[in-house]
């Protein structure tokens, strides 16, 4: 604990917050992550509740709930923005513009009422509300967390895991939001998610169908998007476990890279490369 606190020791109030705000160490650090990803977590049942029937009744206090969060979300943002070295730079970081859109929708019609009307016919605000999934990438950008350091093929599973459920997450928040209103088999979020998972695992039962061009357009992007990003980065992964136990030396005469950490010529070529090995690694 005393290194941790002499690592703050002489900063400026704006060096301190950036320095907690990207900290996993100290105690003050660790607090922040976990709560924001309390409330990142809370933020999205809020979503997912407020489209069953049952929380009607409800609505007003969910969305007082969600409201406050978002002010909690939007007090972190102008902090990030105000201890950064570089604004501009911040401001435009996909990270921080995620972490706005997510808050967007409720704030505007928070201090905007009628906007609610409109976005309840063009859909537009409730197509962004969907975007908070992402924020949990911020937690990913790098291997250190509040709960210790991961590998980084570790890291990539958790990107794989979490890409997955994003899809699966925004498409159906996306399909919902421009199906429920027409669609008689879409009435809350599990029916949209289930219609997703179905789709996307190639089962497709038929049961629900789109029937808007929009509901039909999310489902043919999540298709495309999910051959494209989620076998990219499953390759990525069983590419770290293949070269685990390699050494990362390009051939001079070939280019392969990654060799045996015993190999003294490329196993393509013949090249020598004379790799040293140290039986005791």
């Amino acid at each position: 604990m005393a290194g941790h606190a002499s690592a703050v020791d002489g900063l400026t109030s704006r060096e301190r917050v950036r320095f907690y705000l990207v900290d996993h160490q100290t105690v003050a650090g660790k607090t922040v992550d976990v709560a924001l990803l309390s409330l990142i977590l809370v933020f999205i049942a809020l979503f997912i509740v407020e489209t069953y029937a049952f929380a009607e009744p409800y609505l007003p206090i969910l969305f007082q709930l969600e409201v406050a969060i978002s002010f909690v979300f939007l007090g972190e943002y102008l902090l990030r923005l105000y201890s950064a070295r570089n604004r501009l730079a911040e401001a435009l970081n996909p990270y921080t513009i995620v972490d706005l859109l997510a808050i967007a929708p409720t704030l505007l019609i928070f201090l905007f009422p009628t906007v609610e009307l409109v976005a309840l016919n063009v859909g537009f605000l409730r197509v962004l509300r969907v975007m908070r999934a992402l924020r949990f990438y911020r937690f990913t950008a790098d291997e250190e967390f509040f709960f210790g350091t991961v590998s980084l093929s570790t890291l990539r599973a958790m990107k794989l895991a979490l890409t997955v459920v994003t899809i699966f997450f925004v498409t159906a928040g996306l399909f919902y939001s421009f199906e429920h209103h027409l669609n008689p088999t879409v009435n809350n979020f599990g029916d949209a998610f289930y219609f997703v998972v179905v789709t996307l695992t190639t089962v497709g039962f038929g049961d629900i169908t789109p029937v808007t061009n929009a509901g039909r357009w999310v489902t043919v992007s999540a298709i495309i998007i999910g051959i494209i990003i989620i076998p990219w980065q499953a390759s990525r992964i069983v590419k770290e476990w293949t070269y685990k136990e390699r050494v990362n030396v390009t051939c001079e005469n070939c280019g392969l890279a990654y060799h045996d950490k015993d190999a003294s010529h490329c196993k393509a070529c013949g090249h020598v490369i004379y790799q040293q090995y140290d039986s005791r690694e």
